[in-house]
This record gives C-alpha cells, structure tokens and sequence, in this order.
C-alpha cells in the first residue's frame, strides 16, 4: 500500500478531541485563585482533579502559583489542561469561584454579578459588611461547612477534622517537649505515668486526636454535652476510654491535671465556650491548650486566634495553640480531600444543568447556601449579624 493511500485511510481513524459535555449538561468556567489570607497553603483542586474537569469538556482558570504551597506547579496545572492565569481579576470572573478562605472585599468586587461562590465561612472573622458585599453583587454563596452528602454527614468538615484530629497530637508532642514546654512525652514508656490529655468534644477531631494520643500510649478522657456522641465515639475507637458528660465540677478537676487539652465543640450556633478563664487559671503551668474550634469562636474563655508564624501565646503560663486553618500544616494532604470532594460536585453541578438546578434538586447541596442572589437565607447567620433573612425553599419556588 502507497503513502498515498495511507494517508487516505488515515482519515478514517478515530481522531483525539475534547469530550464535551452530554446532552442536557453545562459547560463550567472554574476559577481557582490563589489564596490572598496569610499562611493559608490549601488549594481546593490538584491537577489531577483539573485534568478530570478539562477532559470532561470544562474550562478551569488557576492564578498562578495558587498551588505552590500545596507543592502543585503552575507546569502540573498547565500539563493538566488548566489555564494559567496572573490576573486575579480574570480569575474571579468564573462562573464558579472555588477558594478555601472566604473572598476579601477587593476580591469581591471582582467577581461578576450573579456568579457561584464556594468556599469557608469562618464565623469569627465574619462581619455584616462581608455578607452585605456578596448580596451586593447578587451571589450565590455556599460554606464548606454546611454542605452535606447524601448520607447527611458533612464531607469537608469531616475531611478537614480527620486530618486536623491526627495532627493535633503531633503539635502537642512538638509543645510538650523540653524546647517548648514541660519536657515530657506524649503517650507513655514503661515505668513512667502517662500523658494526660482531655478532649472537649466528641466528633471526628476527638476520634482522630484519640487514635493517635491512644496509639503512643496516652491516658485519654473525652467530654460532650452528648450522651448518643460519647456512646459513638467509644464504639468507633472499640476501646474503653474515660468519657463524661460536661459538667464544671468534674471538667475544673481533670483540668488541673491535664498535661493537654484540645477543644473541638462544635455546633450550627458556633462553638460553646465551656472552660473559663478561672478554670484555665488553674491548670498546671506549660500545659497546653490546643482550641480546635477557634474558627467557631473557640471553647475556652481565654482563646484568641492566632496563625501558623506566630501560633501560641502563653496565659497564666498555659500554652495556648489558637491556629484556625490547622489542616493547612499538611497543606498536600489537605488539598488532595478538598479535591477529592468538589470535583465529582462540580461534574454534578455540569449535569444538571447548572448550580441553581443542583440547589434545586438535591437536599445535600442546598444545605451550604447562605446566600441565593442577594439575599441572606441562611437564618442563624441573619441573626447573628441583624441582617434580614429570605426562606431559600420560598425564593426556589419562585424560582428568582
């Protein structure tokens, strides 16, 4: 056979091309900016996850060096199919902003009117003024805490507080040592008592925290205000630990003795504050507080929040580790579950025809709006910050 008439039949073959969205579905433009707030290192999608999207028919525009802290090159992102940008501003004109740390003001101002907004809400760097500039522009806005699965847990709270639970103790190991603390182990070696720790709280940063403080030989005793949560708690780690509910007789005694506490109380409402300054006080000196749920407010009387350059202060010769965005420490690790999580919600939101219809149709994904094209819907929120508040469910009926 002839070139010629190979270069014919050449014709024939199944050529490469992009695979466009399917019948019914909708094409997404993703921004993914870098991370303006300091120290936070996360980046929401890995270019693996990019890759996915852009094969599946979606344009994916990253700021340049959005990944670089998670170890995620502008090369990898390129070589994945995404568009580098160094524009902020082309970022943030997506369809769909995908960011950990809610968007500054400037960044708002961005962002085009009617657009998607996903990302945390930290409640105790809130203002009104951040809720009144996302209605402004007529976002829809959801919070990386209140979106659901269809089994009605809470993914990235749950990603987030796995990893967060797991590195605490490593933190508490790292201020329990003679360059920082008390000089002691975390956990136990034989013929020396073990390390005391108490964990307020009995959700998946307690499991996590426990495994680990467990695993290196640790006395641990775990407090909620829950019976049905203990009772899980002791049932996941299949162990027979100490566990009760909060009452501040016997919560003010295991303090006193405690080498480290870690709070991680957390509700819709914020997190409750349950150890007071007396209390604190009262602790042995180098002890440390790790407040898990600072982001929420915290659970001790004398938190205050702090970041990763400058992550304890001392009071009343406690050691107070007040970091917000803990799961940032292992910035890779943390990337990768974020990841892992938005990317099959992103090809949900394609197949339905868009986010309105995704919020429309499925329970889960609704429960993260706080904010449906300039108005505040979330009811706990318009409270909290004496702003006026429309039912989602009644402005999806009217279908706005």
């Amino acid at each position: 056979m002839g070139l010629g008439e190979l270069a014919k039949e050449q014709v024939l073959y199944p050529q490469e091309s992009l695979l466009m969205p399917s019948k019914g579905s909708t094409k997404l433009l993703i921004g993914i900016p870098k991370e303006s707030m300091p120290y936070e290192n996360r980046v929401c999608l890995t270019p693996e996850a990019v890759g996915l999207l852009v094969n599946n028919g979606h344009d994916v525009i990253i700021e340049t060096n959005a990944g670089q802290n998670a170890k995620f090159s502008d090369r990898e992102y390129s070589e994945a199919g995404g568009q580098i940008s160094y524009s902020s501003k082309e970022v943030f004109s997506a369809d769909i902003i995908l960011k950990v740390e809610p968007p500054s003001s400037e960044e708002i101002a961005y962002m085009k009117t009617g657009k998607t907004i996903i990302s945390a809400l930290q409640m105790a760097r809130m203002t009104p003024e951040y809720f009144q500039g996302i209605n402004k522009i007529k976002a829809t806005a959801l919070a990386f805490e209140y979106i659901e699965d269809k089994g009605r847990t809470m993914p990235v709270v749950r990603a987030m507080s796995e990893i967060a639970g797991s590195t605490v103790m490593l933190i508490a190991a790292e201020y329990l040592s003679s360059v920082n603390g008390k000089g002691v182990i975390l956990g136990g070696v034989t013929g020396v008592p073990p390390t005391r720790v108490v964990i307020l709280g009995a959700g998946t940063v307690a499991e996590f925290a426990a495994r680990t403080a467990l695993g290196l030989g640790a006395q641990v005793k775990v407090f909620d205000n829950q019976v049905y949560k203990l009772r899980r708690l002791k049932h996941d780690l299949g162990v027979q630990i100490y566990t009760s509910i909060i009452d501040t007789l016997t919560l003010r005694h295991e303090l006193q003795d405690a080498d480290v506490v870690i709070g991680s109380l957390r509700s819709e409402e914020g997190s409750p504050c349950v150890v007071t300054e007396e209390m604190v006080a009262e602790m042995q000196p180098n002890s440390i507080i790790i407040d898990v749920s600072i982001d929420q407010g915290g659970c001790f009387e004398t938190s205050r929040m702090t970041d990763h350059k400058n992550p304890i202060f001392r009071k009343y010769d406690v050691i107070h580790y007040c970091v917000p965005n803990i799961a940032s420490r292992v910035a890779k690790t943390a990337s990768t579950a974020l990841s892992n999580i938005f990317t099959p919600i992103l090809l949900q939101i394609s197949k339905k025809g868009g986010v309105d219809e995704l919020i429309y149709t499925r329970e889960w994904f609704k429960k993260g709006v706080y904010s449906y094209k300039g108005n505040i819907t979330n009811s706990y929120l318009a409270k909290k910050f004496n702003l006026k508040h429309k039912d989602l469910d009644l402005l999806l009926a009217a279908r706005l």
